[in-house]
């Protein structure tokens, strides 16, 4: 029997899956949480053999909670739920050693697949999607304007990246126009959102 965790903040959606789900033979759902901040201690009191979760939790996001069960359950496999197929969230999961990667528009057939793939430790997405994430091309930013992109996504402004990169304030802001110019953004913040959905800033 493949013990399974899910988490998904919608309580309709979460109550069909775990319907669904617990109508297959070898499957069981163990524990069922609504954030991102449950799914660490569920687990650890469950202990199932595949986390289903959901992307956009509240609290911590799913991708978060999937590294923070990897760090303290590695044998915890993991499946992401979403109905954004964004190539940098894709590559965001894989860096994060997320096991399956699943499109919540799919049948829910592939779901119960993807978990007993999952179980036996073997990675499962989306074709589609997988080719979108790894045909998107590298970035165009330099590692100095990558650096520079990271800080200001976490609200630093061209005086604090300045002093904590041991650069002046001018530079900063050229390196900050020469990034908006390249991304082919309207300003920083788009510049910052582009790049994040890209994976350019992992």
């Amino acid at each position: 029997m493949i013990r399974i965790l899910l988490a998904e903040d919608v309580s309709m959606v979460r109550g069909a899956l775990v319907a669904l789900l617990n109508l297959e033979p070898d499957l069981e759902v163990v524990a069922e949480v609504e954030s991102g901040d449950e799914v660490l201690d569920a687990a650890l009191v469950s202990r199932p053999d595949v986390a289903v979760i959901d992307l956009d939790l509240p609290g911590t996001d799913g991708i978060t909670a999937a590294a923070q069960l990897h760090e303290r359950l590695p044998g915890c496999r993991t499946v992401i739920l979403t109905s954004l197929g964004k190539p940098g969230t894709l590559r965001r999961a894989l860096a994060e050693r997320v096991t399956g990667f699943v499109l919540k528009d799919s049948p829910a057939s592939y779901l119960a697949e993807v978990v007993r793939k999952a179980a036996e430790g073997e990675r499962v997405v989306d074709p589609e999607l997988a080719l979108s994430a790894f045909s998107d091309g590298e970035s165009p930013l330099t590692e100095r304007e990558t650096e520079i992109l990271r800080w200001a996504a976490r609200g630093a402004d061209a005086t604090d990246i300045a002093e904590a990169l041991h650069l002046s304030a001018g530079t900063v802001r050229n390196y900050l126009t020469s990034v908006v110019a390249k991304l082919n953004a309207r300003n920083r913040l788009d510049a910052v959102r582009i790049a994040q959905e890209s994976g350019w800033l992992l």
